[in-house]
């Protein structure tokens, strides 16, 4: 396990539960941990990982929901971009095509959830997800309280409206339409240091085994990690959080 947990005092006077990478823990940076500062008023945490651009995250939508709006008041809810696909890595083709539909038919028969095929006429289309997952980074850092409403955005520009969420274009008008300053949102999205941000997501995921898209991360008040992969119902979450993880 690469996961420690320290309690510790930080010049500001207040107390952290801090669980620390070994990569700080190596660089003795307990006070900034590259990845995970936590107030004492959460006693645990579970991280959503999720690509804006996969679909059983998108059936996941309304489960993600339920979860916000039934939150335990020592839990907070946050959220890693876990890099479905990168740029390249996939051929845009006829086989290619044909899996996308039978996987977004399932997810659709299985949630409910509204997809629009007509993406999959496209005779071109590059499905890199790291445009749409820096967006929702890019939206985290300029306000957190909002980076859930602004992946849901996303999620239904793609799936339901058919819009392609590849292309700064779309994601510059999208965050126009959820009320973010259009020129703040692109200067910060285009840096080195959001590119780098939505790195670090992917790897962090990675490192605690959430590989798979949905995953969330358990994390109790002892430190401990619990992953659960796959797309599961809000009674399954219910009951997982029920039994203290």
């Amino acid at each position: 396990m690469n996961w420690f947990i320290y309690y510790v005092s930080l010049t500001s006077g207040k107390n952290y539960n801090l669980l620390m990478c070994r990569l700080c823990v190596n660089l003795n940076r307990a006070d900034k941990c590259c990845w995970y500062n936590m107030p004492m008023k959460y006693k645990k945490e579970i991280i959503a990982v999720l690509d804006p651009m996969c679909s059983w995250c998108w059936g996941f939508e309304p489960v993600l929901k339920q979860l916000i709006s039934n939150l335990p008041e020592d839990t907070r809810l946050s959220l890693l971009l876990g890099g479905l696909r990168n740029q390249g890595e996939q051929v845009w083709d006829e086989a290619f095509r044909s899996y996308l539909m039978m996987h977004w038919q399932s997810v659709h028969e299985r949630t409910g959830q509204p997809i629009n095929l007509d993406l999959l006429n496209k005779e071109m289309f590059e499905y890199d997800t790291e445009p749409a997952c820096r967006a929702v980074a890019t939206v985290r850092e300029l306000d957190q309280t909002r980076q859930f409403s602004f992946l849901q955005a996303l999620q239904k520009a793609f799936y339901q409206d058919a819009r392609d969420i590849t292309s700064t274009d779309t994601l510059f008008s999208v965050a126009k339409e959820e009320g973010f300053d259009p020129e703040s949102f692109l200067s910060l999205f285009l840096s080195e240091k959001m590119k780098e941000k939505t790195k670090d997501d992917a790897y962090k995921a990675r490192s605690m085994g959430a590989n798979v898209f949905p995953s969330l991360v358990f994390i109790d008040e002892e430190g401990h990690l619990c992953v659960v992969k796959g797309y599961k119902s809000f009674e399954q979450i219910e009951k997982l959080i029920g039994s203290g993880m």
